[in-house]
């Protein structure tokens, strides 16, 4: 990433979900303004939302948060916190342009808005080109926080939260008050995993298969999706979200899609605002080729009978 990071600016968590918590507690007061991605990430509009702040949506574009929405939502200096996913965002699968990063990084410079850079899917991209992070641009301001779940195994619940040492010194207090301390033996199996195995081409492994089932994904709705149906086309990670049809409920899509033995998960969590009532997640991360190619069939047949 190009940050020079030392040991003591880390915090290993149970989670990144566990990181998102301890923000919460340390920052978020109620009525406090949260801005956030539209659509955001559930997990992080789930936790937060327990302290009672006030959100500000805004709205992403195919590169990255609406400039001018951003703009609006941190002016006057008023938003405690910017809550994002710059790479291969969830739900959504969108990545920030360098452009637009850098677009929201000036906005944000001489702020007090605190950054929360979630990078939960950086290490997930199907091309060679990577682009920076909030923290290289704004430092002392971005608090950057990832997961091995998505790297190395789910189950493990490890993440970590980099932040200045002002920021650390309370979380460090709020962690010993919420778990004494993280899961010891998956941090010594993680330890040991990451000193005998060859990280790095680990992750080209997996890039390499995700990348297959999204091609196999886009693929399959080419092919088969009703006209008005449209999607993204991530650059990583491990979702496609897909807009559906004038008047094609999402909550009917997933109600009839499980009958036929396919799970979407509709996007109304996703919005803290009534939104996403015509859109869905769809996961490409966890089935194989034949599957997706199966599910998206089964799916554009429940599709055209609620469209119709």
């Amino acid at each position: 990433m190009g940050l020079d990071v030392s040991p003591e600016e880390i915090l290993i968590t149970n989670g990144s979900q566990q990181c998102l918590d301890l923000i919460g507690k340390i920052l978020i007061y109620p009525g406090d303004r949260i801005a956030i991605e539209r659509p955001g990430y559930l997990g992080a509009i789930q936790v937060f939302s327990l302290y009672e702040p006030v959100f500000v949506p805004i709205e992403l574009q195919s590169g990255g948060p609406d400039p001018a929405a951003f703009e609006m939502a941190i002016a006057g200096d008023t938003a405690k916190l910017f809550y994002g996913i710059p790479n291969s965002q969830n739900p959504s699968g969108i990545t920030y342009s360098e452009k637009r990063r850098k677009t929201c990084a000036d906005i944000l410079a001489g702020t007090r808005t605190i950054v929360v850079e979630d990078d939960a899917y950086g290490e997930l991209r199907f091309s060679d080109r990577s682009y920076p992070p909030f923290k290289k641009y704004l430092p002392d301001q971005t608090l950057l926080i990832g997961s091995f779940s998505k790297i190395v195994a789910p189950g493990m619940r490890l993440g970590w939260i980099c932040t200045p040492q002002l920021i650390m010194d309370q979380l460090v207090v709020a962690k010993q008050a919420s778990d004494l301390h993280s899961n010891i033996l998956s941090e010594r199996i993680a330890s040991r995993y990451l000193a005998d195995t060859n990280i790095d081409a680990h992750i080209r492994k997996i890039r390499g298969v995700y990348r297959e089932q999204r091609d196999s994904m886009i693929a399959a709705m080419q092919n088969d999706m009703p006209e008005g149906v449209t999607w993204t086309k991530p650059e990583g990670g491990m979702f496609v979200w897909v807009t559906l049809p004038a008047g094609c409920s999402s909550m009917e899509v997933f109600t009839e899609a499980l009958k036929k033995q396919v799970a979407v998960l509709p996007g109304i969590p996703f919005y803290v605002d009534d939104g996403g009532t015509d859109t869905l997640r769809l996961n490409f991360s966890s089935s194989d080729t034949e599957r997706i190619v199966e599910g998206i069939q089964r799916l554009d047949r429940v599709i055209r009978s609620l469209a119709a």
